[in-house]
């Protein structure tokens, strides 16, 4: 009979300790964004936010377009826009990406929805001038650079954009939802991508008319938060946006809420590998007062950890292996919706009906005050730490925006939060009563053949009246000149060693009262058991299931009391299980993290739910083209006897089958130990707290037993460059793999060769994402990079194509790659707009405490000096174009990659099949047994 240590007996669960959380009124009070905000002449509204705690300006303009605002036969042209606008105007002709790159802007993207179309960029203070002159010129000067190739040439990205969400497991139930939600003709009634076939007949007055009708700067807020004033703002927003005219007014068009005349379910088939349940209610938009008391609903039900959708059908009565609730609140509707994914085995209709009761229930009776409150604090907690940034996709000016787009408030945030935090469960109660009581729409996806859809298909090319080549010249004044850029001030990184020999590495920034921490052990995938992969993941998805004070349902109502959350990761070297908490609810949240470390218990009742829902994630990988990638890819490049093959998604079905509890043990014990971590910390509180908290929350924590061991051999010889082919059938894309061994260790200085890469693959301005994105279309987006290990840094390339392409794509990123390592290595522009964008972007990628956090643990895990980053610029502007080309000259071959493709294979082979290298085809289900390497 087995002994288990004494450490993981199971025991009765006692009552557990109150934690003491600090209340939600001081939670929200610690939310602030000072504003001021002032209107010029043409309509343009401007927001100013001031916050010096970096040398970087968020800018983030938002037009009044989306989709809801798109006529039949129109369909994506918003979005069409959005892409449009990225590809130069007339007096900043060209991408727009290259002037933003070489500045140093991060967090540079644009975004399409129902609501709005928004294009954000943070860049350093000193480049403020020339991101202004750059949005106000597509602006106010864009039409003139719009041409038919053009055009065409973003017709192509955005469908292959839509094609590469299609080709996921369930991406067609997103189309599904609106339109069985929405009555036809109603503004929200069709997704933001729009319709290829409305795509395809856009001609190019249609989308220079759709310009010149939605995007005036009196239908635009900008939003300037960061290291800048109001009366340097006024003076800039006058300066470059105060020429522009002012344009048509956009009018938001009818719509209500709509009202289902009884409830519709359907049933549709896809190559999924689990059931799923989806029911979606139409609710008011968020400046109903409604909005709050669903948001309460949505995250009782089903958003948090103890949602009774999760305790009653994945915990209870295990009928599904996930289930989640989410409000999405729309400026004008919401839509209320519940997601299940059923149990392999049972009957969608089992779980349908049960989420029928659960909602009836809750409708009648209401939430807690406990529901009511683990909500509150925990939603508002995650908001404090989403608003350290200033800018990105959550950030203080989207907070900013959103209330002035929206809700005609910059400030609606504050009403927002405060209407939140008045919550109870009587006005929770009355807000389900009122909406949840009304016809939903029921969609059952079933494993199956997909059935064909006119979306999947290629279209033919439309046919177009060719417009003039010749692009308007600009009449403005040269684009205005970048100043000195301020160095980074990277925050200095102390180490200490804890009472039991941790050692301790921490950074101080009090930016937001929050606190992160990580606890990093040296395991990792590499750690994987032999012959029983997906052991590390088990026992991490089982880690937070019981402890010694706690049950799993009693651990997750403790920690959203503190607004604590806990993840558990895992890289190829090390496996992390990290916090991040409000700091007033350090000491509590600590006593948690602790005891997940310390005695998790891994409930034998627990075992088998958590299985099926691993056994679960690892058939849905199987029917995932980016699933299959991970799984199939790590032993061809690597051989299957090498520690880094074991990194294959979430394991083998069949050893997690077979797991026992006493397996997990074993593992917990050989690898999360204290002998074989470091904690790094990032937080507002002094190092000599945080220490003592640790200090107390993890004394008399040893290692029992032995350690494991991670033994890596050496391989020279390297794999014979060929072709594996995935067959996936009627797949609309297929997705490209091309790996390559390259002989480097991530211990090594990379520099070099990563920073030489950006050129190539590193960037979206790269060589092969400009080639087969933006010359060719055939892609929405191509990328290459050393996949950076303690043992090895592979060379890895990414490329989803559209499927009839997928044979010419790998022939062009092979020549993309022989030219750029051989007669045609990166030039002096493109050299010197990878190190000016590297030393310029310093500032802005350090933002935020959680990439400070990634920073100090990726110096500790590479043995580079804790003062890195600090010293990196003068690296990075010593280095010579010869040096660069050197570098990466010397690791990349094209003729040895071995491409791996997911795709159809009667579309995909014959294509393969010209490109001269040995091709041996796969079906998709036997992604478990990858093929050994041949020498």
């Amino acid at each position: 009979m087995a002994l288990v240590p004494p450490a993981y007996a199971q025991a009765a669960t006692p009552a557990p300790v109150a934690a003491k959380a600090a209340p939600v009124a001081d939670l929200v009070k610690a939310i602030d964004i000072p504003f001021e905000q002032f209107t010029l002449p043409n309509g343009l509204r401007v927001v100013v936010h001031t916050d010096r705690k970096a040398p970087v300006v968020a800018v983030s303009v938002w037009y009044d377009v989306g989709s809801k605002h798109e006529p039949k036969g129109q369909t994506g042209f918003a979005h069409l826009f959005e892409h449009l606008m990225f590809n130069g105007s007339e007096n900043a002709p060209g991408d727009f990406f290259e002037p933003l790159k070489q500045v140093g802007a991060t967090d540079l993207n644009g975004t399409t929805y129902f609501d709005r179309t928004n294009y954000f960029e943070t860049v350093p203070t000193a480049a403020l001038e020339q991101a202004l002159y750059l949005e106000s010129d597509r602006m106010g000067w864009l039409t003139g650079a719009i041409s038919q190739a053009v055009l065409d040439e973003q017709r192509g990205v955005v469908q292959n954009e839509k094609r590469q969400g299609d080709n996921e497991p369930y991406g067609l139930v997103r189309y599904k939802m609106i339109e069985g939600v929405f009555p036809e003709g109603h503004p929200y009634g069709h997704s933001t991508i729009g319709s290829m076939a409305d795509l395809d007949r856009a001609s190019l007055q249609d989308v220079k008319n759709w310009f010149r009708d939605h995007y005036g700067p009196n239908n635009a807020v900008l939003v300037l938060a960061g290291d800048i004033d109001v009366p340097t703002a006024k003076r800039l927003a006058a300066k470059y946006f105060g020429p522009i005219k002012r344009g048509p007014e956009s009018v938001a068009p009818p719509a209500p809420v709509p009202v289902l005349a009884q409830p519709k379910s359907e049933v549709m088939k896809d190559q999924v590998a689990a059931p799923l349940v989806v029911k979606s209610w139409p609710v008011p938009g968020l400046n109903d007062p409604a909005a709050p008391a669903l948001e309460v609903a949505a995250s009782v039900l089903g958003g948090l950890a103890s949602s009774r959708f999760d305790n009653a059908l994945v915990k209870g009565d295990k009928t599904a292996v996930q289930v989640s609730a989410s409000y999405s609140d729309f400026a004008q509707v919401g839509t209320f919706t519940i997601n299940a994914v059923v149990r392999p085995g049972v009957d969608p209709a089992t779980v349908s009906r049960r989420l029928d009761e659960l909602v009836a229930e809750f409708v009648r009776n209401g939430p807690t005050p406990d529901e009511v409150q683990r909500t509150l604090t925990t939603t508002i907690s995650r908001r404090i730490g989403g608003l350290e940034s200033v800018g990105g996709f959550g950030g203080k000016a989207v907070a900013l925006a959103e209330g002035a787009l929206y809700s005609g408030d910059p400030g609606f945030y504050k009403k927002q939060l405060a209407a939140l935090a008045a919550q109870t469960p009587a006005s929770v109660k009355a807000a389900a009563q009122k909406w949840l009581t009304r016809p939903a729409y029921s969609l059952t996806v079933v494993p199956g053949a997909r059935d064909a859809y006119e979306e999947a298909q290629v279209p033919p090319p439309a046919a177009q009246t060719k417009a003039p080549e010749t692009p308007v010249k600009g009449t403005r004044a040269p684009m205005p000149p970048v100043g000195e850029v301020s160095g980074l001030s990277f925050p200095a990184v102390q180490r200490a060693r804890l009472a039991n020999g941790m050692e301790l590495v921490y950074a101080q920034r009090d930016t937001v009262p929050i606190t992160q921490m990580v606890a990093s052990f040296d395991a990792g995938a590499a750690a994987d058991v032999s012959g029983k992969l997906g052991t590390q993941g088990m026992m991490l998805a089982m880690l937070d299931e019981g402890t010694a004070r706690y049950n799993s349902i009693q651990l997750a109502e403790a920690k959203e009391r503190l607004g604590l959350d806990i993840f558990t990761g895992s890289s190829a070297d090390r496996t992390t299980v990290s916090f991040r908490a409000p700091s007033a609810n350090l000491t509590a949240a600590l006593d948690i993290w602790a005891d997940l470390l310390r005695a998790p218990t891994f409930p034998e009742s627990e075992l088998s739910r958590v299985r099926a829902q691993l056994l679960t994630q690892i058939a849905q990988e199987q029917t995932d083209p980016e699933g299959i990638e991970q799984r199939i890819v790590p032993p061809i490049l690597y051989g299957p006897a090498h520690p880094y093959a074991k990194n294959q998604g979430s394991g083998d079905a069949a050893a997690v089958a077979a797991l026992t509890r006493a397996d997990l043990i074993a593992y917990h014990r050989a690898w999360l130990r204290p002998d074989k971590a470091k904690v790094f910390v990032v937080s507002d509180r002094p190092m000599a707290e945080v220490k003592a908290g640790l200090d107390r929350a993890l004394a008399g924590w040893t290692a029992q037993g032995a350690a494991g061991t991670k033994v890596f051999r050496e391989d020279r010889m390297m794999p014979t460059a060929r072709i594996v082919l995935v067959d996936r059938p009627n797949s609309p894309q297929s997705r490209i793999t091309g790996v390559q061994r390259t002989g480097l260790r991530g211990t090594q200085d990379l520099l070099p060769v990563v920073t030489a890469n950006d050129a190539l693959g590193g960037d979206f301005l790269g060589r092969i994402n400009m080639d087969l994105r933006e010359d060719k279309h055939w892609s929405y987006g191509a990328y290459g990079g050393f996949a950076r290990h303690v043992e090895a840094a592979p060379y890895q390339l990414s490329a989803p194509v559209q499927a009839d392409k997928t044979g010419p794509s790998i022939a062009a990123m092979k020549s993309e790659i022989g030219a750029f390592v051989g007669s045609k290595p990166m030039t002096e522009a493109e050299f010197q707009r990878t190190i000016t964008g590297a030393t310029r972007s310093l500032a802005g990628d350090f933002e935020t405490s959680g990439a400070v956090l990634a920073a100090m643990q990726a110096n500790d895990l590479y043995r580079r000096p804790d003062d890195y980053y600090a010293t990196i610029t003068q690296r990075y502007r010593a280095m010579t174009r010869d040096e660069l080309n050197g570098a990466i000259r010397s690791v990349i071959d094209p003729n040895r990659f071995i491409w791996v493709v997911i795709g159809d294979a009667k579309t995909v082979r014959p294509q393969l099949d010209t490109l001269g290298l040995p091709v041996e085809v796969l079906p998709a289900a036997s992604v478990t047994d990858a093929p050994e390497e041949s020498e």
